[in-house]
């Protein structure tokens, strides 16, 4: 069977909209309800969120839910026991968004076979090196069929960019700007560096992500590319609700 993540992009072209949750929050158990609500609600894809205990590529909100969910106790070994039999009611493409830290405490290949057994589609580790996962576990992550997401920024140079888009698999995650999740970004600014992505005409689908928050920030951003990634500002709407399927609802009728 082919990736769900090849499956949307070939029937969905543009308007995807990716939304990151972290794993166990707001609370420990609420990984599955938020998923459920995600896919009811109309999110494409659910990026879900590995917590770590230093997460560099976050802003404070996420690394603020990643210390939350770890302290209500989520791990790997956790968060797999809670996606054992999440394909029998969630069939939007999942992918798992980390850091190399935890996989490696984990184990490679030990990863990327529970992904593949539970259904995790692909894997973002902002930290793995391009070279060592050309040379080391390129060959692993391709024999589990999971996809491995690269992210580049307004710094990648063409040739990096070419390089990245041969070696991603489902997507390319452009990130809007050169700084951490959650920082209010003026899309014209980042229009020079997104007509360069478009014109490349890679061989993968482009998702945006940092600073989308809203409507008019997602439709910006679906102008240059395939669709974008919500992550900072949909934790902000559901960190403190009392009823997560309302909330989560009313956060994506206001993006669509």
């Amino acid at each position: 069977m082919s990736n769900r993540i090849d499956q949307l992009f070939a029937a969905k072209k543009n308007g995807i909209l990716n939304i990151y949750c972290t794993a166990g929050f707001p609370e420990l158990n609420d990984t599955l309800p938020v998923m459920r609500s995600l896919q009811a609600a109309g999110a494409d894809l659910i990026e879900l969120g590995m917590p770590f205990s230093d997460p560099l590529a976050d802003g404070p909100v996420i690394q603020d839910s990643s210390t939350r969910a770890i302290r209500n106790g989520m791990s790997l070994r956790v968060l797999f026991e809670q996606l054992k039999d999440f394909r029998k009611e969630i069939s939007v493409p999942v992918v798992l968004m980390g850091y190399l830290n935890p996989v490696l405490l984990y184990g490679i290949e030990n990863f990327c076979k529970k992904c593949a057994e539970v259904g995790v589609d692909g894997v973002i580790l902002p930290d793995l090196p391009m070279d060592e996962y050309e040379s080391d576990y390129k060959a692993i992550f391709e024999q589990y069929g999971l996809h491995l997401i690269f992210l580049v920024t307004p710094e990648t140079n063409d040739a990096r960019l070419r390089k990245i888009d041969g070696l991603s698999r489902g997507f390319v995650y452009a990130v809007s700007s050169s700084s951490t999740t959650g920082k209010d970004k003026d899309m014209s600014h980042q229009q020079q560096y997104f007509e360069r992505l478009k014109g490349m005409q890679l061989k993968n689908p482009v998702l945006i992500g940092f600073g989308i928050k809203d409507k008019a920030t997602f439709d910006a951003a679906c102008a240059y590319s395939n669709g974008a990634i919500i992550g900072t500002a949909f934790i902000r709407a559901i960190e403190n609700t009392t009823n997560l399927d309302t909330a989560i609802r009313q956060f994506i009728a206001g993006v669509k």
